[in-house]
């Protein structure tokens, strides 16, 4: 089921328990393109503080959140303060 399928069961509330799974399955969805976001992020030179500004989260959620998921071989950029 593509992604645009699986909002519209999620979005439907006739079937609670098939929406329930597509809201998960969503979730598993955005989760994994958020690290994907972040990796390249990382890969452009942006620090946490940045990724944590476009993400609307506090640099710690973010680097709690992601940091021990993303590709080791990404060199983290950091600013001098």
């Amino acid at each position: 089921m593509e992604s645009s399928q699986i909002a519209s069961v999620a979005a439907d509330t006739s079937d609670p328990k098939a929406g329930l799974r597509a809201v998960a399955s969503l979730r598993v969805l955005a989760d994994t393109l958020e690290l994907r976001q972040v990796e390249a992020a990382l890969r452009a030179g942006m620090t946490w503080q940045d990724i944590a500004d476009a993400l609307g989260v506090t640099r710690q959620a973010a680097h709690k959140k992601h940091s021990k998921r993303v590709d080791p071989t990404i060199p983290i950029p950091r600013r001098n303060a």
